[in-house]
């Protein structure tokens, strides 16, 4: 009963979170994502013509939901919620065999902890890897167990035997043949998830030495389990890699990974204390996940489904200690892999060891009061209205002078791209941002970015500049005096036009 209980409250829980999620606009990252999705529509290759750090299967699935959905604030809230779902189920999948509390309670958790974390978290890119992984990890899951049923391998000798008799096919070499399937999906889904986010490749490597000593322990040559798996896993960057190779993006794309993501942008904002983000909620969900995991072997039931989803725990501390920035969204994975085992033993727990069942109880109880908490606050964030608030104002702004057809924004992540998106307007450079002119500048590449943006300035000059107050990672207005080739664009060729909050629309001067 108890353990009933919590599944309905985790359940009202999500019920409450998605109807106050109903009004979330489209805010934050999402629509920079939109924004070159659509730039891509409309001919654009990604990297070569629009310069970004982020992975090529954002950029599909953001087109796919403009091209199916599209781009308002209604169709993005029904992509979030339904790519939410997709990875409840997976959970749920995940955990179906230790029965229906595991499986819903699970899902739902994962439900609860997506929707506590308010509109800024909708489809980040680690939510968007998040059915990826756990859809990996169960065909490794499945794979495992094809192998340790010792009732299937006997009915499968038995069969055998009665197969040679009669002259047909060995049903066991069938049976030995069939358990690849599950890897070379497994394969597939994280093979998609290293075109979202590449630190999916990590799993996918743990993953493969998990089926080599699995295939090896059971007196099989590793080979063929491992090329299922590794095999399916390059079908998705290939073609991804064979796309930019068409549309002419790949080099750029090449580029900005060696020349840029990897030195520099990969340590970019790095806070001076690094922690762990909302550490407090994280408290009683690891103490029920750890309680889990000592009470599964105890009782005899630690399988193959334990094992992949502690080792995707472990992926998915990785997955966030690795990125260094402490953002909330990169716990996501983590969350995932937790979900899976967070009500794995609860009501086993609770009839078999009535304390370490309640225990397990009292700290679920206390994580539903910590996002119910947590997810009340992100409800009622202003910076969300603030923000809304600041596209529909550069929006008017510049719909309202007729002479601001070609703009070029100064920004990050404070609205500009978005009211380009809302204004179907391309910038006249590459550059979505203006944060890669304002750090490690003796680097040789951000000298090159400089010079480039110049350059380009200079070949196609926009018609309105619009410089955002707030810079990332720092940097107000100032900001700009450190680019000196920028500073005298704006001081010459350009007047200020409009002040809004946050933000100064200049207009080019007649002369220029």
């Amino acid at each position: 009963m108890v353990a009933v209980l919590l599944v309905v409250a985790f359940g009202a829980l999500a019920a409450w979170l998605a109807w106050r999620s109903a009004g979330w606009p489209l805010v934050h990252d999402a629509p920079i994502m939109h924004y070159v999705a659509w730039r891509i529509s409309e001919g654009a290759a990604p990297y070569r013509d629009v310069f970004d750090m982020n992975f090529p299967g954002v950029y599909l699935l953001h087109l796919a939901v403009l091209r199916g959905l599209g781009p308002g604030d209604v169709a993005w809230r029904a992509f979030d919620l339904g790519w939410l779902m997709v990875a409840a189920g997976a959970i749920a999948a995940f955990a179906w065999p230790w029965g229906r509390v595991a499986a819903v309670g699970g899902a739902l958790f994962f439900v609860v902890h997506h929707l506590a974390g308010g509109a800024g978290q909708a489809g980040q890119r680690d939510f968007l890897l998040c059915p990826f992984l756990l859809l990996g990890a169960l065909g490794v899951a499945c794979w495992l167990e094809s192998w340790s049923d010792e009732r299937r391998e006997s009915a499968a000798a038995h069969r055998s035997r009665s197969a040679a008799a009669n002259g047909t096919q060995s049903p066991t070499v069938a049976a030995r043949r069939g358990p690849a399937r599950p890897l070379a999906l497994a394969g597939l889904a994280l093979g998609a998830g290293v075109t979202i986010k590449p630190h999916a490749i990590v799993l996918l490597v743990i993953l493969t030495v998990v089926v080599a000593i699995a295939a090896s322990r059971r007196g099989m040559s590793p080979v063929p389990a491992v090329g299922a798996l590794v095999g399916a896993g390059l079908v998705p960057p290939l073609a991804v890699v064979a796309w930019l190779a068409s549309v002419g993006a790949l080099g750029a794309w090449i580029s900005i990974v060696v020349d840029y993501l990897l030195p520099l942008y990969s340590r970019l904002g790095r806070p001076a204390q690094w922690g762990f983000h909302r550490w407090t909620v994280w408290i009683p969900i690891a103490g029920a996940v750890a309680l889990s995991l000592v009470s599964a072997p105890r009782r005899g039931h630690f399988g193959s489904r334990h094992l992949v989803a502690s080792l995707g725990v472990a992926y998915g501390l990785a997955h966030y200690v690795g990125q260094g920035k402490g953002w909330e969204y990169h716990v996501y994975p983590l969350a995932a892999f937790t979900g899976v085992l967070l009500f794995s033993e609860v009501r086993s727990a609770l009839t078999e060891r009535r304390m370490l069942g309640l225990a397990v109880a009292v700290l679920l109880g206390a994580s539903w009061v910590m996002l119910a908490g947590k997810g009340a606050e992100a409800a009622d964030a202003a910076w969300i209205g603030d923000k809304a608030r600041r596209v529909d104002a550069v929006v008017r702004d510049l719909a309202a002078a007729p002479t601001c057809a070609r703009v070029q924004s100064l920004d990050t992540t404070e609205g500009g791209v978005h009211a380009l998106l809302r204004l179907r307007i391309a910038q006249p450079t590459r550059f979505l941002y203006d944060f890669h002119f304002f750090h490690d500048t003796t680097t040789a590449i951000v000298q090159r970015l400089r010079a480039e943006f110049a350059r380009d300035l200079a070949a196609r000059p926009p018609d309105c500049i619009v410089l955002f107050r707030h810079g990332w990672p720092v940097g107000g207005y100032e900001r700009v005096e450190a680019f000196p080739e920028l500073a005298r664009v704006l001081a010459v060729d350009y007047r200020a036009r409009t002040r809004g909050d946050g933000y100064v629309i200049y207009a080019k001067r007649a002369r220029s």
